[in-house]
Parts: C-alpha cells; structure tokens; sequence
C-alpha cells in the first residue's frame, strides 16, 4: 500500500466523491469510493478478502437512494468489528453526529470539509 493509507469513501454526490478524492490524493492516500451503503459493503468485503484491507471508511450519514452511513456501519461492524470510520454530513444536529460513538463511529466530519480537518480527523482515527 503506497500512501499514508487506504480510505473508503462512501457519498451519493458525484462532486463530494470527486472533490474529496482529490483532496485524499493530494494529502497522500489511497482512495476507493462507493455511491451508496451496499456498494461501500461490497468494496470493504472485497478490499478484505484480498488482503489489502481499508484503514478508515468515510460514511455518509444521508443517502436518499440507498443505505445511508448509520446503516452502512452497522453492517461493517459486523464484518469487522475493528473497522475504524467517521460519518460525514451536512447535517451537525443529527444525534448520529452529535453522538456519533454510540452510532458506531470514530469521528465525525461536518461538510463542506476544510482540507486540515479532513487531514487531522484521519490521522487521529488511524491511531486508534
């Protein structure tokens, strides 16, 4: 694995996917992403499987066409219990990220993503 890791990234907005792949590449990491909740399922099992596993799942809390990150977590906790993530939104009130640990999460991120939060959150989550 090249980088500073291996980031899965899961948003059902093509410019959220595309900006911050960008911004994951410019800081150095390895990038992956899925549109919706099953497909992000899909790419942690297979990534698993090879054995060249995902450091850090990055969720989106909504997805209106598909599972949204409180759903998606449950179903990788399942599959891996250590799986280290961080629910994303728009939305700050939601209790998903006002309490994101007892949702499953590591870390939670606000959009839009500042480049240095974005830099910080997955480098605490990777520590753990």
């Amino acid at each position: 694995m090249s980088g500073k890791g291996k980031v899965l990234l899961m948003d059902d907005e093509q410019i959220i996917l595309d900006v911050t792949r960008d911004v994951l590449k410019f800081l150095d990491y390895d990038v992956m992403f899925a549109r919706d909740g099953l497909a992000a399922i899909d790419l942690y099992k297979k990534e698993k499987a090879a054995g060249v596993p995902f450091d850090v799942v990055i969720l989106d809390l909504s997805v209106p066409s598909g599972l949204g990150g409180k759903e998606t977590i449950e179903q990788l906790r399942k599959i891996d219990p250590d799986v280290r993530s961080v629910i994303s939104t728009g939305y700050a009130n939601d209790p998903a990220v006002q309490d994101f640990s007892k949702y499953g999460f590591d870390e939670k991120l606000t959009k839009p993503y500042k480049i240095h939060d974005l830099k910080n959150i997955l480098e605490q989550v990777m520590r753990k």
